[in-house]
């Protein structure tokens, strides 16, 4: 069974996480990963299976998330599919789910794509590479929200054990769909 992973990064924490997600899945399943601002004209049909990560950017996924899923629905549709959310606001325990995520909500009830399988991931502070702007913009809604605010600082919030899982997971969700 192949299975493919395509990932929306803005800094880098949802590529490392699809990698992840790519090199637990390929103990199992073949898997290609790919860059989805760069995969807008695959052809799901070489698939079995597909796994989509996107970030949040000051409160948006970027819109190629939203251009591949609504021109590829009815395929995604009709495969097991999966989706992960990567954003700071899940740096809070009550924050991690589909449910209690807001990005992550809005983007499934404004999408006709029904994924059989989501989660949210909390992504990485990375104040040192950011540009001024960045910075000074992350520094206040992270002290709006109760977060970092040393911008020396680098902070990686995601739970490795939970993108395992996740992983694992879609494995048995792909494989009893293979059946």
């Amino acid at each position: 069974m192949k299975t493919l992973v395509l990932y929306s990064s803005h800094d880098g924490q949802t590529k490392a996480i699809a990698s992840s997600i790519a090199s637990t899945l390929s103990e199992t399943l073949e898997c290609d990963v790919m860059d989805l601002a760069l995969s807008m004209d695959i052809n799901l049909a070489n698939y079995q299976s597909v796994v989509i990560g996107a970030s949040v950017r000051y409160g948006h996924f970027q819109r190629s998330l939203y251009k591949f899923t609504k021109q590829n629905v009815a395929q995604l549709n009709t495969m097991p599919s999966a989706f992960f959310a990567v954003n700071l606001t899940a740096r809070k325990p009550e924050k991690r789910t589909p449910q209690t995520n807001a990005y992550t909500r809005k983007f499934l009830l404004a999408t006709p794509w029904q994924p059989k399988q989501c989660a949210v991931f909390a992504g990485a502070l990375r104040y040192p590479r950011y540009g001024w702007l960045d910075k000074a913009m992350i520094k206040l809604i992270m002290k709006m929200t109760g977060g970092e605010t040393d911008t020396s600082k680098e902070v990686e919030y995601t739970d490795w054990q939970d993108v395992t899982r996740f992983a694992k997971d879609f494995v048995r969700l792909s494989s009893s769909a293979a059946r």
